[in-house]
């Protein structure tokens, strides 16, 4: 069920003037799934190589630790080229906003005429944001390059990912550290139950039943677990 809100004058303003911005959604997911894919996947390789439980340990944390931060550093690498880039067609937009105004005139008017506005209210509503420069930057940033109107944050985004990176790739490890009799069974449903689990919060933000959305992403880390214990076994000692 989508997230209601109120359509009274003050509440239209607060929430138009002041968006939520960028999300994190996407980094949450993407940091958890990994996290929990990837350490359980080096988890099911050393089991499947009979090597001990130290190893085990020592690997995952190695893994949750150093591929945690390298994710979080890719991500803010990523997401600081996106901010960039939006800047860099700002100040192009601005350029030509003062080199040739007649030419992106005419651009701001087919973005209005495609939005639905004709005649008389099309002109003015041209002639009203052809005047403003930030206004207009913002309608060709959004409509012209498809970018999103909020600027994204390149630290924001690295710190959720490596957090959910860390919560969910710990949890693999949490019956070896204890030292647990039979902990890669123990793992292996710890694991699975993640999975589903972040699937399954993952339906809040989706159209699909929590059931499915959960059931698709435990699939997905299930295989990946699988393909890395098969190959383990290849080299068990």
């Amino acid at each position: 069920m989508a997230h209601a809100h109120g359509h009274s004058q003050a509440e239209v303003e607060a929430r138009i003037n002041a968006p939520t911005g960028h999300g994190y959604l996407r980094d949450l997911v993407y940091g958890a799934i990994d996290g929990a894919v990837t350490t359980f996947a080096i988890v099911a390789g050393v089991a499947g190589a009979g090597l001990s439980p130290a190893v085990i340990v020592a690997l995952g944390l190695a893994n949750v630790l150093a591929d945690g931060l390298s994710m979080a550093a890719g991500n803010y690498s990523g997401t600081k080229a996106e901010r960039d880039d939006a800047r860099r067609l700002a100040d192009i937009e601005r350029r030509h906003l003062s080199e040739t105004p007649e030419g992106e005139r005419r651009e701001i008017r087919e973005i209005l005429k495609q939005k639905g506005l004709s005649g008389d209210v099309l002109e003015a509503a041209t002639d009203q944001i052809a005047a403003n420069e930030d206004a207009a930057v913002r309608l060709m940033l959004t409509d012209e390059y498809g970018l999103a109107p909020v600027e994204p944050r390149p630290m924001r985004a690295a710190l959720a990912t490596f957090g959910a990176f860390l919560l969910a790739g710990a949890v693999p490890l949490i019956p070896f550290l204890l030292g647990l009799s039979d902990a890669f069974r123990l793992s292996a449903i710890m694991t699975g139950v993640v999975f589903f689990g972040i699937g399954a919060a993952k339906s809040i933000w989706s159209v699909a039943p929590w059931w499915r959305s959960g059931g698709e992403t435990l699939a997905i880390g299930g295989a990946a677990a699988a393909v890395a214990y098969i190959v383990g076994t290849v080299f068990a000692v």
